[in-house]
């Protein structure tokens, strides 16, 4: 997304969905300002509550989604991240935070499976918070547009100029260095990959456009 000047076409959108710390301040030519949906991994909370000013008050018109694994967000048993959440919500009354019930976790589970034919925990694979982002997305929206994401096939390709992971964080691993590690991983690993070619089927039945870079075939 660096470089790419989309920030005003994307604020233009009637909703924008964001993932996790993703920021836009000192961003905002490249990626809008914008923020209707976050969709965050239990992972990233803390990450949010380093910049709780950034986050929790300028943004408090953004409502945040919540994901994790049930003894991270369980009710009943006040899981860590659920904890902090509460925590949160004190602080920051007027916020507005959900998190991805039990059913909705299997559900997302049963998605991998049923696309990819392999169970997701005995495959050793974490599901991204794209993965969750798409979902929802398809569930919120009649058309959806993904901005810098690239296809499954894209980090096979010869000679590709090396980008951050994240457009925020520099002099860290770089895109298609994390996918491939993560696609290779025996367990324990996301399947960025094996996720985006399924994007790139559910493309071919929902109103799906992938931008910069665009998706041939789709």
């Amino acid at each position: 997304m660096l470089g790419s000047r989309l920030g005003k076409e994307i604020d233009q959108m009637e909703c924008v969905l964001r993932m996790n710390q993703a920021p836009t301040a000192g961003y905002e030519e490249d990626v809008g300002t914008k923020s209707t949906i976050r969709v965050v991994s239990h992972t990233s909370v803390p990450l949010l509550l380093r910049n709780q000013s950034y986050f929790f008050k300028q943004s408090r018109d953004t409502v945040y989604v919540i994901w994790g694994p049930v003894k991270k967000m369980s009710r009943e048993k006040v899981g860590l991240t659920y904890r902090t959440l509460q925590e949160v919500k004190e602080a920051y009354p007027r916020l507005q935070i959900y998190t991805l019930t039990e059913g909705m976790m299997a559900h997302c589970d049963e998605v991998f499976q049923n696309e990819t034919g392999k169970n997701r925990m005995k495959s050793g694979s974490f599901l991204s918070t794209g993965w969750f982002t798409m979902i929802l997305a398809m569930e919120l929206c009649e058309q959806i547009f993904v901005f810098g994401m690239v296809s499954a096939g894209y980090c096979r390709e010869k000679n590709l100029p090396a980008v951050p992971y994240h457009y925020f964080e520099k002099n860290k691993m770089d895109e298609c260095r994390m996918y491939l590690a993560h696609e290779r991983a025996p367990r324990g690993g996301h399947r960025f990959i094996t996720e985006k070619a399924v994007f790139s089927r559910w493309a071919k039945r929902r109103n799906i456009v992938f931008t910069h870079p665009s998706w041939a075939g789709v």
